[in-house]
């Protein structure tokens, strides 16, 4: 028993899902002009577990986790969801994926 304390952005629901397990959560509605800060801090601790994940099953959990602070930090500064996938497909199109995993390891300019 006792007091967990957590201080971070969660998902909507989590309270729900805290109160309908026994629990007392204690929450804050963070300010709309601190929301952006809150889904970076967000992002770094969801990268964090995912560059920590083991297998593909937990690899799909955290990237989905990722993709959604994504789209959630977009849509705070504006930026539509469909217009970073459209970007990006543009981007695979002129300079490719990651699939061959090509290592850059210099560049020569004979000009230098």
């Amino acid at each position: 028993m006792g007091t967990v304390f957590h201080n971070k952005l969660v998902r909507d629901r989590i309270p729900e899902i805290i109160h309908k397990a026994g629990k007392t959560p204690v929450t804050a509605k963070i300010p709309d002009e601190e929301m952006p800060a809150a889904l970076r801090k967000k992002l770094t601790e969801e990268v964090s577990e995912l560059l920590s994940a083991d297998g593909p099953t937990e690899v799909c959990e955290e990237t989905a986790d990722v993709l959604e602070v994504l789209e959630a930090l977009c849509a705070r500064e504006g930026v539509a969801w469909a217009d970073v996938l459209a970007l990006r497909a543009r981007k695979r199109e002129k300079r490719g994926g990651f699939e061959d995993g090509i290592c850059l390891i210099s560049v020569s300019d004979p000009e230098e």
